[in-house]
């Protein structure tokens, strides 16, 4: 496995399911819980994010994100955070990430939109010139706040379109947040040529993924595991080729699978459904996009060929125009070859 840890690190990448947030380092959360102290749970230690981070399930997981949310008070804050997402994915070789980024969270809190989202794209824009990595914008809705962040997070997409943005998603808990009811914010987002990416079949069963391909025409799906519980959806899946963005390990740390052992993830791949590996909130997960592909190794059995694959499936599903799709998978096809010279 170490070399084939090398062989990961050096592997140029493409992230697909991460939280602009949840992917804040514990250098920054501890930084922005000393500047707000007295006035979060969040501790300002470093070394105690960790116990922090110790979900007991998803519903706590939700309470301990939403602490965090709450750090980020001003443009500058979301510049920093923006900015530090970057420069951790380029360490991993990541060339293009779709980042999902909820900004009723911060409106609500106080950032006017056009603020929050001139200090994204500043960020975004500097990124790819410090770091050489491409970010896109998925803005999506917290589901448990309802159809009014529905219709805020719409309002802000239509008003702001930032340059960045390319889709539109639902993040939060499904339990108790049907899909359905937020059919006509998707419709007019796709109306406004916005891609459908909703998170769905995490923590529900496989009908949530039925729900959010029928009625928010989903064109991935964020996580969607439980689809390897119905084989007719399997079938869909694969034959439409309807991408599931899969994360490994934050399955587990919110209890939606008991371990990796147990995880769907080989039955979604010998099903042919297409499948990509992203990390979710990897620091509040313990991880990183490299540990989740030398999980998805393990569990698949790949070896370097497989692995380039995997990442290749991931160019495949992602956004990019097809020329940009073309000249990323060479670069994969180009650092198999050597690594195998």
């Amino acid at each position: 496995m170490t070399d084939l840890s090398a062989f990961i690190a050096g592997l140029p990448k493409v992230e697909l399911h991460v939280h602009h947030v949840g992917s804040a380092s514990p250098r920054i959360v501890a930084e922005l819980a000393a500047r707000h102290e007295g006035a979060s749970p969040v501790p300002a230690d470093p070394d105690a994010l960790a116990d922090y981070f110790a979900f007991r399930d998803f519903a706590h997981f939700i309470e301990v994100y939403l602490s965090v949310v709450d750090l980020v008070r001003d443009p500058e804050d979301v510049w920093i955070l923006t900015h530090e997402v970057a420069r951790e994915l380029a360490r991993q070789q990541v060339r293009y990430a779709e980042l999902t980024v909820t900004p009723y969270s911060h409106v609500r809190r106080g950032i006017p939109a056009p603020a929050f989202c001139e200090a994204i794209e500043d960020a975004r824009k500097r990124a790819e010139a410090d770091f050489g990595i491409a970010l896109r914008w998925c803005f999506d809705i917290p589901g448990e706040a309802g159809l009014p962040a529905a219709e805020e997070t719409l309002r802000i997409c239509l008003d702001e379109q930032p340059a960045g943005l390319i889709s539109f998603g639902l993040g939060g808990p499904e339990i108790g947040v049907p899909r359905p009811q937020f059919a006509p914010y998707f419709d007019q987002a796709r109306a406004a040529g916005l891609r459908s990416v909703p998170h769905a079949g995490e923590t529900t069963g496989p009908q949530t993924v039925w729900d959010a391909l029928r009625d928010l025409g989903a064109e991935r799906i964020g996580h969607g595991i439980s689809a390897a519980d119905d084989p007719e959806l399997l079938a869909h899946l694969a034959q439409h080729r309807i991408a599931l963005e899969v994360c490994p390990t934050s399955n587990v740390r919110t209890r939606a699978v008991a371990s990796l052992d147990a995880h769907p993830l080989p039955r979604l791949v010998e099903a042919g459904v297409l499948v990509t590996i992203n990390s979710d909130d990897p620091p509040m997960f313990g991880t990183t996009l490299n540990d989740e592909y030398a999980v998805a190794a393990r569990l698949l059995g790949l070896g370097p060929q497989g692995l380039a694959a995997l990442a290749t499936d991931a160019v495949t599903a992602s956004f990019l125009s097809p020329g940009e799709k073309a000249r990323l998978a060479g670069e994969i096809d180009g650092y198999l070859a050597a690594s195998a010279g």
